[in-house]
Order: structure tokens, then sequence, then C-alpha cells
């Protein structure tokens, strides 16, 4: 009697953590959510490329395959209005960047913007991307427009934010959507300010660019990936 009054207690006690999202990715009191739980890869899929994600150590890490293209972790999720906050390390020679607003189509789609037409072949990622640059240039932070444009808003003319980048350590980006404006942030330091209203929502992801024919497996590792999305009311 004791041991089924104590197992129907145990019982309980998890039916009440669970049902009060002690278990589950719901926003804290300040409204931030955790987009990665630290253990698994619930909520992502990759897209593109075959390159490896893996889980070490609380972190997502991408590793580099040759002979493949670009690969993308991306959320299962969409998001239109949000800040994002991640931190991330990447090999001094390995390209990467994160995603906002981005999309895939399944099947091969042509589309006009701003007057010249596009076309994307099927399961290719598109759409914003905040570059991880550690080349010597140091555009981490600017806006590339992967897939379509190439190059909204780099680094050239802005020196503190090329500078506040560092090599082979760990850096945090802070990403701002609110309608047409996209800001970015590294390190603390303004980097991108955009207004550009072709694409209003889609997933985040993680990218392993694409390195040709190298057989050194070369790694980027992202971590602390919480985001705060405007688009839901705040509680009162």
């Amino acid at each position: 009697m004791i041991r089924t009054w104590f197992l129907r207690s145990i019982f309980l006690g998890l039916l009440t953590l669970i049902t009060s999202g002690a278990f589950s990715q719901a926003a804290d009191e300040t409204g931030w959510v955790n987009l990665f739980n630290g253990k698994d890869l619930s909520g992502w899929i990759q897209k593109g490329g075959v390159a490896k994600y893996r889980i070490e150590n609380d972190e997502i890490v991408g590793s580099s395959v040759p002979n493949t293209g670009n690969s993308f972790l991306c959320t299962t999720k969409d998001y239109g209005n949000f800040i994002l906050e991640l931190e991330f390390k990447v090999h001094p020679e390995l390209n990467s960047g994160v995603q906002i607003r981005s999309q895939v189509f399944e099947e091969a789609k042509t589309a006009d913007i701003n007057g010249k037409t596009f076309k994307f072949p099927a399961g290719r990622v598109h759409g914003y991307q905040v570059e991880i640059d550690p080349s010597a240039r140091a555009y981490s932070a600017g806006i590339y427009d992967e897939g379509r444009r190439g190059w909204l808003k780099d680094l050239k003319e802005n020196e503190a934010a090329r500078k506040a980048f560092k090599s082979n350590e760990w850096n945090k980006f802070r990403i701002e959507c609110k309608g047409d404006s996209i800001k970015t942030f590294i390190n603390g330091v303004p980097a991108a300010d955009i207004k550009d209203a072709v694409t209003p929502k889609g997933f985040i992801a993680l990218q392993v660019h694409g390195v040709g024919k190298k057989t050194e497996t070369m790694e980027v590792r992202w971590k602390n990936i919480k985001l705060k999305d405007l688009d839901v009311p705040e509680s009162k």
C-alpha cells in the first residue's frame, strides 16, 4: 500500500512538472525561448548538403564534409519579428552563417524580386544570412542574401564591427528583426542595419559552408541559442 502511494505521488509530481512547462521550451517570464535544449536536435531539421551536425557539451557542432554543397540545420518553425541571440565559435578557415527568415521550396520555382527574376532549384535554402566570416576581411555579422541577391550589407565601412570578431574564440550575435528592419550586433557592437521586406517570415538555420574537395574536417559550434518572438503577445 505504501509502495503504491509512493509511486502514485511520483507520477502526480511528474505530471505537475510537465503540465507546468518545466520540461517544455515555453517562454520564460521575459519572453525568451531556448531553441536548443542542449540534449538533442528536437525542433531542427537538416536541409541542403550533407555536413555533419552533432551535440557536444551543450553545443551544436557542425562539421565540414568534402564534395557537398552548403548545409543548413533549420528550425521546423518559422519566425517573423523577433530578437535572436546566440554564441558561436568557428574554425579559422571555415565560412558559416546564421539564416533568418529563410525558405526552401520542394519544387523548382521562379520569383521576381525588385524587377529581377530569380530561379530557385528544389531544396535550395535561400534568404537572409548573418555571416560568420573568420577570414581577414572579418565580415562576421554582415548580411548576405543566400541563394538570391548576394551581399545586402557587408562591413567594409564598419571597422569597429570587424575588429569586434574574435578569431578562434566564442563570439556573440544579437539579431533584431522588426518589420522591414534587420539589425545585427557582434559582441555588443552594432554591425549591419538594413531595410528589406522581401521575406517577412521564415525559418532560422545554422550553416556549414561547402569546402569543395578539402578533406580536413573543420567545425563551427553554436550554443545558448535563444529567441524572443515579438509576434507573441506578452502575458500580463
